[in-house]
Order: C-alpha cells, then sequence, then structure tokens
C-alpha cells in the first residue's frame, strides 16, 4: 500500500503546505493529523544531521488537552500517579496517565500555566475524552478543550543559538523541562526547553493556527546559517535515546513499573489517584517485565513494522517492538519488553526478523551507547 489515501479526516497542521515544499516523503497519522515521517534521502543522513546541525519539525500532532477551572489540579492528580502539587508555574511535568487497572494512558507533558490552567500535550490516544469522562463522572468543575495550539519543535546542537538569534538571548536562561515566553509578530507565545529527541532543543507552543507559515518562515531563514534542515523524529536517534513511543513499546497493557518510570509513581498513599490501589499491589510484588535495549549483529536490519520475538533458554522473553540499524554503533538496535530472570545487560538472546533470520544479540541498559 502506497501512501495515505488523505481526507478531511485526517487534518493538515498549519505547517504542513512548508512541510510539502519542503520536500517530506511520507506521512504518518497521529492524534488524526498529519505527522512527516521522512525528509533526507535516508534515515541514516537525517540522524547524522539532527546530531551535528539543527532541524525544524512540525509536532502538531502533539495535541494540548486544555483543563481550567476550579478542579482542574484535582482532575489531572486523579489521572496521575505524579504527585503534581509539586509543580510550579512555569514547569513542564512528564506524567503517566493511567487507569482503573494501572494501565498506562498516555504519557503527556504537563505545562502548568496557572493555578486554575494546564496543558496536557499528549501522544496518541484520546486523553481529551477520557479526561472528559472522568470529570463528568466525579462532578468536577473543569473545562476541558483542544486550543488552537500547534507545536513547532526545533532540534539539534545548534537550536539555541539559532533561536537567540530569532528570539534574543533570554531563551539561554530557559532550564530543561521548563518554559518561558517569547514574541511574535505582536502575540505572546509559550516556549519550552523541551523536545523528543536527545540532541537538544525547544518546542514552540504556537498559539494561533494563522501564523504557522510565518513562523515557519521566519525560523528556516534564521537557520540557513546554521545548516538547518526540515526533520521528524529520528527512529534512530529515539531508540539509541532510550525514549519510547506509546503504541509501541507501552500501551493500556503496560504500566509505568514496566517502562521504567516507577519514579514518577506515588504508591505511599500520600496522594489518591485512579488505580493507586493497583499501583500499589505492582509495586509490593514486583514487575515480571522490563523494557530494555537489545543489540544484535548481522547486516542491517528493516525497520521493525510488527514485533520481532527475543529468545533465550529456548523460549521467548520480550518482542522487539522498535528496531533499526545504527549507523554509529555499527550494530542493530531495538527496544523491547524483557522478562525478570533475562533483563539483566549482557543477557544472550536471539532475535527473529520476519524473514526468519535468527540473529544473536545481548540485552543492554538504555539508553543505548
Amino acid at each position: 500500500m502506497d501512501g495515505l489515501n488523505m481526507s478531511r479526516r485526517i487534518r493538515r497542521t498549519p505547517y504542513t503546505d512548508r512541510v510539502e515544499q519542503a520536500g517530506v516523503r511520507g506521512f504518518s497519522v497521529v492524534n488524526h493529523m498529519l505527522l512527516p515521517k521522512a525528509f533526507g534521502p535516508t534515515v541514516e543522513e537525517d540522524y547524522w544531521h539532527l546530531r551535528e546541525h539543527v532541524q525544524i519539525w512540525d509536532v502538531s500532532v502533539q495535541r494540548q488537552v486544555q483543563i481550567t477551572g476550579p478542579d482542574a489540579a484535582a482532575l489531572i492528580q486523579w489521572m496521575t500517579p505524579r504527585n503534581i502539587a509539586k509543580a510550579k508555574i512555569g514547569d513542564c511535568f512528564y506524567i503517566p496517565i493511567i487507569d482503573a487497572k494501572g494501565g498506562l494512558i498516555n504519557d503527556p507533558v504537563m505545562l502548568k500555566l496557572a493555578e486554575d490552567q494546564f496543558w496536557l500535550s499528549i501522544a496518541d490516544s484520546d486523553v481529551l475524552l477520557y479526561a472528559m469522562g472522568l470529570a463528568l463522572g466525579r462532578g468536577m468543575d473543569v473545562d476541558i478543550i483542544e486550543p488552537d495550539v500547534n507545536t513547532l519543535s526545533i532540534q539539534g546542537p545548534k537550536a539555541e543559538d539559532l533561536l537567540a538569534s530569532v528570539f534574543g538571548g533570554n531563551i539561554r536562561d530557559i532550564g530543561f523541562f521548563k518554559y518561558g515566553w517569547i514574541e511574535f509578530k505582536g502575540t505572546r507565545q509559550l516556549i519550552a526547553r523541551s523536545g523528543y529527541s536527545r540532541q537538544g532543543g525547544f518546542e514552540i507552543y504556537l498559539q494561533g493556527g494563522h501564523l504557522g507559515p510565518a513562523l515557519w518562515d521566519t525560523i528556516w531563514e534564521a537557520g540557513l546559517p546554521f545548516n538547518i534542515s526540515p526533520g521528524c523524529p529520528n527512529l534512530i536517534e529515539r531508540i539509541e535515546g532510550g525514549l519510547f513511543s506509546y503504541g509501541n513499546e507501552m500501551t493500556r497493557e503496560n504500566n509505568p513499573f514496566e517502562i521504567g518510570h516507577g519514579k514518577f509513581c506515588v504508591v505511599d498513599g500520600s496522594i489518591d489517584y485512579i488505580g493507586r490501589a493497583a499501583l500499589q499491589k505492582i509495586a509490593a510484588e514486583g514487575v515480571n517485565r522490563e523494557i530494555r535495549g537489545i543489540t544484535f549483529g548481522g547486516d542491517p536490519c528493516p525497520t521493525c513494522s510488527k514485533p520481532w520475538p527475543v529468545f533465550a533458554a529456548e523460549r521467548q522473553v520480550g518482542q522487539i517492538t522498535s528496531g533499526i540499524w545504527s549507523p554509529r554503533l555499527k550494530k542493530n538496535i531495538g527496544q523491547s519488553m524483557i522478562d525478570r530472570d533475562f533483563w539483566d545487560p549482557g543477557q544472550a538472546v536471539t532475535v527473529v526478523l520476519p524473514n526468519g533470520n535468527m540473529r544473536r544479540g545481548n540485552v543492554v541498559a538504555l539508553p543505548i551507547r
């Protein structure tokens, strides 16, 4: 099957025209919206450019769920096992959102805009409907909408210098997972030091889609001396960096402890949230599987469109859900849930590729270095 069957059901973004002009080679669909998936001739060339220069990404698919009102904080706290009372205005908080059994609904970044106003910058799932249902069921006084906010991400080691040349040196003072404000065409816009890469960068949460083309053009023109390129989240860099993709590495079948995010879960009873009893039981008993990196040899593997079984001791102990060849490490790399008895780094495993080829490999810690 070639490409997507475009229709009004798949939402374009304020930057899609520019993305197409920049030569995008394909899209995926996240939150019913177009996400660019490839620009450079190869994913390897895109990877090296991201590590060495700067890229502009249309990540409008990171939709915002805006929750405001007297019970806004209480609703979000009911949705997550992380204690959000510690968040200050100006903070970006990673929060796992769970269901009554402790299963992961989503893993958004929460931006605290005011004591009674928050954005949840979500991965691919219907958090807005989940939040609305919980609020209705608990009789909470909140307003929940998807605002006209479209994120433009500037990633790579030259991102800070580029954006400082456009918006001023004050952006250098923004800490990691913090946000500040910039002026653009008479408007005040939120900018956070964050992004879906390990190369450093910023995300501009543009309010007002009509300003999208102008924002893209402004940054693009200023970025030419920095060797700017259009880009998108890079699979090689993501896997190496130990960044997970909701729907791939984890779903509602998984809990936060299985993806190494127990540090974001309060299980001492000091706060209440949906699924607390389930998470307390999981924490007490321990998990039977955890996510790990896998490295394995042989020729460069294809990308992982369906899980690849991982075997040890003549039985399946996991499955790779994201995998690719790393040109820097000169080996194939992947991410996999691995059974408890086999998750220690150094454990020998066998990976079975879609063509039936078996590759010898090892469990490694994340990020993969």
